[in-house]
């Protein structure tokens, strides 16, 4: 690596040229990098979406989830398959391997499910395959003056997502909240009987009418024309005044009335809105697709008339927002760096010559970010900030070596390149060994991969850029600015080598002590418990409020205007997005829930505590005792909320399950840190069915018969404004008990019947949920935990589902953030065994020994100590980016073992090992404590900064890091010489006693 040096010395004005260029990329590459808050990631999931608007649970299984599994079972690439069947919706996830192509896949599956035939009654199956890119860009509201038609509504609103989805870079545009100007008829049954005409006879009113027919060309008054016939209904009177019998209008016989339907309920702070989730198309960039959506929204709030549209998030904002921030902690990090450079060189020039590395291996990074088509997001951005500190270091080696020679020597060129060639070799195999830590996660599975790639590639790159820089630039700008250079000659503290002197004459002391400091390290961690990934920083609150399968429709509705209006009064609150109900734009994303289910988005003020403001929503469960009331801090980008930990009871007998799923729920409500624990088949719902007499009826003209007097029919539609119009015939009973389903009347070949006379009805209590695994039943028993015990409930949990006795044919299987946690960490732990592995391989090749690098590998559990005590004397609970700070923390803190042994090396040349090892210490401990402190300065903003959801920077990591370097640097200086000459034991007592000899042998001829 030296031939870079001399290379820079014989060609500095292309050096110049190449630094300039450096910059120059950077920058340009700065403002070129598509901005996004996440990369581009798949998840090997798709997902099947059916809405069946009035089917209980149990006729959705059967009817729509049972066919379309046996339908995608055999699908290529699936590793399991979980479906849930609710009232009125069905939904199946299927998860493949990560070598799956997920485009091939999804279409593979929507293949399969449009060859599925489906009741009437449920909309076509949606099927969605989730990226990263499908996070909403923004979330836009839309409300309409009230003295609009529903006509003209609607003709506004098409042109507002037609607009929507003309912005550059837009997506898909799904609404909710949505109404559609609908007809009703409600059959007068007294007229009707009156004038004896069945209500059948109401659902061919249409028939017929809407005509637009062409006749043909003619010649007409000696020209050729076309003669055409139209039938239009233009308006609600001329439908009243349709005959439906001789002398018989359509209003004499039923209420014609203009009303609007809605799929499901959007309202913002307390009036009836539409909600637009607008996601941007795979290849835009985030910013960009948000300012356009911005000026779209701002134009047609001038433009178009009685609108008013408002964009209540964009996550744009928290793009750029994320991106600042970020920015602003490298910079504080290496305005931290430099600050403690200075104090340690105590000379403004040697700092200027150090401090260079950072914006030349910036903008070099950036540059081959943009080349890799790697996006700036909130992972690389933290790839940079973990790395600023680490980006002087190999400068800081190469100036205080250089500046070291010429407080001693006199200046010249060729003291700069053999200062620089001393530690070339020390400061590759340290920046290799870190850059090799991140190697391995190239084999992590999935979407794990996709987060931690980005972070690994930015990592290496600035690492690379500034180890090139500390060999190339450095030197060169040392020859200029260092010449006649005059200070006081440093030399390594006195007492430090009389300290290393007496710890390498007494090793059984420090190495003890060593040894009882890391096995408490251990045991505390292993007690210690382990969170779910931090979201204390989300500025917004989720609250639900879950009502029994079996509540009215009416009465949800009220309940949740109720709790709206509490909300929308509080001075804490920005807006207030209340939702309800399933619509066929949100099954698009694959999101159902129970129709009893209400959704609350609140948006905070800046400064208001979010606790005290949950505080006082929970202080209102009283006012909803038949609901249940939740209440979590969460992010509308990245969601949040309670980790759920879920234990899964399989088996083929139904009542053993529920058996099971009953004991299951008893042992563990007692856990301390289970906050809730429910399974799917607590819920019940009644569900009266009708088993027909095949004698006395047919049992599909009972319920085609059934069908048409309970629910809405549509039966046609009209014309009105420019607009298609459905035509709906209302139910004509409203049965309200079991005397009165009883006593419907239905027409067999007897005649007209009470259709108890054909049918026997049977009431049964149902599940409200059923949930499948693999085509298979199976109970769900779902815990709710503290974020911060996650660990230690997840593991009293599966301690008490394992104690108790299972019958044969019965099994369990325990998943949720619990599982995902534990494999997220074992993933780390093999990739972390695989880092030392590499590691050790690069120290084998530069040092040319088994021995040595082995002395090296020991400041690795030295690091623990200090990681672990960091976590418990900041009282942070350990994560998964707590763990990836110590698969980090490998690369970091072998760099100043191998820049000490590397000088123990070069001084076995001319000395014994032990005075190798003291003469090392004493020299290296300066440039080693000054990386480590300008590391530990540089990622102070991580731990006293804001970071954001999702982020794998967090609060946690610098803290592990900061910790573990301190306590490796400080125990390296010490323990590493120790294990070193242990190592060397029979080579350096030879020595030792061949010096004593020697000395003997002076003081006698003296």
């Amino acid at each position: 690596m030296s031939k870079f040096t001399e290379w820079s010395f014989r060609n500095k004005a292309a050096v110049i040229l190449i630094v300039i260029m450096a910059l120059a990329m950077g920058a340009v590459s700065y403002f070129r990098l598509p901005m996004e808050f996440l990369p581009a990631a798949d998840n090997p999931q798709v997902m099947i979406t059916a809405i069946g608007q009035g089917s209980d649970a149990k006729t959705m299984e059967q009817q729509v989830t049972n066919p379309l599994e046996d339908a995608v079972t055999l699908v290529k690439g699936k590793t399991s398959m979980f479906s849930t069947s609710g009232v009125g919706y069905a939904q199946i996830s299927l998860n493949f391997d990560s070598k799956t192509d997920m485009k091939e896949a999804k279409a593979e599956i929507e293949r399969m499910v449009g060859q599925v035939p489906l009741p009437a009654n449920v909309m076509k199956p949606f099927v969605v395959q989730f990226n990263t890119s499908m996070i909403p860009i923004a979330w836009v509201t839309l409300t309409f003056d009230e003295s609009m038609s529903e006509q003209e509504k609607e003709a506004k609103l098409k042109l507002f997502t037609a607009e929507l989805q003309k912005s550059e870079g837009a997506g898909e545009v799904s609404v909710s909240g949505k109404s559609s100007p609908t007809i009703h008829i409600v059959p007068n049954i007294t007229n009707l009987e009156a004038a004896g005409i069945p209500v059948e006879a109401l659902m061919g009113v249409l028939q017929g009418r809407g005509a637009s027919v062409s006749i043909g060309e003619r010649n007409v008054d000696g020209a050729a024309g076309n003669i055409n016939v139209y039938d239009q209904i233009t308006d609600v009177d001329m439908l009243r005044k349709l005959p439906v019998a001789a002398g018989v209008q359509l209003s004499d016989v039923a209420d014609v009335e203009l009303a609007k339907d809605q799929e499901s309920i959007s309202r913002m702070n307390g009036k009836d809105a539409m909600m637009f989730t607008i996601s941007k198309s795979a290849d835009a960039n985030a910013v960009t697709v948000g300012n356009a959506i911005k000026e779209t929204v701002e134009r047609l709030n001038a433009d178009v008339k009685g609108i008013d549209a408002s964009i209540i998030l964009s996550t744009s904002d928290s793009v750029v927002s994320s991106v600042n921030s970020m920015m602003r902690e490298v910079l504080l990090g290496a305005l931290f760096a430099t600050i403690v450079i200075l104090l340690f060189m105590r000379n403004i020039r040697a700092t200027i010559v150090t401090i260079v590395s950072i914006p030349l291996s910036l903008g070099i990074t950036l540059y081959l970010l943009q080349l890799s088509g790697v996006s700036l997001n909130i992972i690389t951005l933290g790839g940079v900030a973990v790395a600023v500190g680490r980006l002087v270091d190999d400068s800081i080696v190469v100036i205080e070596n250089i500046y070291r020679r010429l407080q001693k020597e006199s200046f010249s060129v060729k003291l700069i390149i053999d200062s620089t060639k001393e530690v070339a070799s020390a400061i590759t195999s340290s920046t290799l060994v870190t850059v090799a830590v991140f190697l391995p996660m190239g084999l992590l599975r999935g979407s794990l991969q996709a987060f931690l790639l980005p972070f690994a590639l930015t990592v290496a790159y600035s690492l690379l850029a500034s180890l090139l820089v500390a060999l190339t630039v450095v030197p060169l700008l040392s020859a200029w600015l260092l010449r006649g250079t005059k200070e006081k000659a440093h030399a390594g503290s006195p007492k430090f080598a009389s300290f290393i002197r007496w710890n390498l004459a007494h090793k059984a002391v420090p190495l003890l002590i060593a040894v009882l400091l890391f096995a408490g390290s251990i045991s505390a961690y292993m007690f210690m418990p382990k969170g779910a990934l931090d979201s204390s920083s989300a500025e917004n609150i989720n609250v639900t409020l879950q009502y029994p399968s079996d509540t009215q429709a009416d009465k949800v509705l009220e309940a949740g205007k109720q709790l709206e209006a509490y909300l929308t009064g509080s001075s804490d609150i920005e807006w207030v997005m209340m939702m309800l109900g399933n619509s066929a734009d949100a099954a698009k994303y694959g999101s159902v829930s129970s129709p009893t289910l209400i959704t609350y988005m609140i948006d905070l003020k800046t400064g208001v505590d979010a606790e005290l403001f949950m505080d006082s929503v929970k202080s209102q469960k009283d006012n909803y005792k038949e609901a249940e009331l939740t209440v979590n801090a969460s992010d509308l980008i990245m969601g949040g909320g309670s980790p759920q930990i879920y234990i899964d009871v399989t088996g083929d007998d139904p009542e053993l399950l529920t058996q099971t799923a009953d004991q299951l729920i008893a042992a563990i409500e007692p856990i301390e840190g289970v906050q809730k624990v429910e399974s799917n088949q607590e819920e019940k719902q009644a569900v009266y069915s009708f088993v027909v007499d095949p004698v006395a009826a047919k049992g599909q003209d009972v319920a085609l018969q059934l069908q048409s007097m309970l629910n809405p029919m549509p039966i046609g539609s009209i014309r009105i404004e420019e607009s298609d119009t459905s035509v709906i015939l209302q139910p004509t009973v409203n049965p309200a008990s079991e005397a009165e389903l009883n006593n419907l009347m239905v027409r067999t070949a007897d005649g007209v019947v009470p259709v108890s006379s054909v049918a026997q009805l049977v009431r049964t209590e149902e599940p409200s949920l059923y949930y499948h695994k693999d085509g298979k039943t199976y109970i769900r028993v779902t815990a709710s935990a503290d974020a911060k015990q996650l660990s230690v409930v997840g593991d009293k949990i599966t301690k008490a589902a394992n104690e108790l006795k299972l019958s044969d044919g019965v099994a369990f299987a325990v998943g949720g953030a619990s599982a995902d946690q534990t494999s997220d960490f074992a993933d780390l732990g093999l990739t972390a065994l695989i880092s030392i592995g590499i590691v050790y391989l690069i120290m084998v090749l530069t040092f040319k020994t088994l021995r040595a690098p082995l002395a090296i590998m020991i400041s690795l559990p030295l690091a623990a100590i200090g990681a672990v005590t960091g976590l418990l004397v900041s009282g942070v609970t350990p994560d998964f980016t707590a763990m990836f700070g110590a698969l980090m923390l490998i690369g970091i803190v072998v760099t100043n073992a191998i820049v000490l042994i590397d000088r123990v090396k070069q001084n076995e040349l001319t000395m014994s090992i032990r005075e190798a090892l003291i003469e090392a210490a004493a020299t290296r401990m300066r440039p080693i404590v000054m990386t480590a402190v300008a590391t530990v300065s540089a990622m102070l903003p991580l731990v006293f900064g804001s970071h954001e959801t999702g982020s794998i920077v967090s609060q946690s990591l610098a803290i592990v890091v900061i910790g573990g370097l301190i306590a490796a640097t400080l125990l390296t200086l010490i323990i590493v010489p120790c294990v070193y000459e242990l190592l060397f034991f029979r080579t350096s007592r030879k020595q030792r006693h061949a010096g004593a000899a020697s000395a003997q042998s002076e003081a006698a001829l003296s």
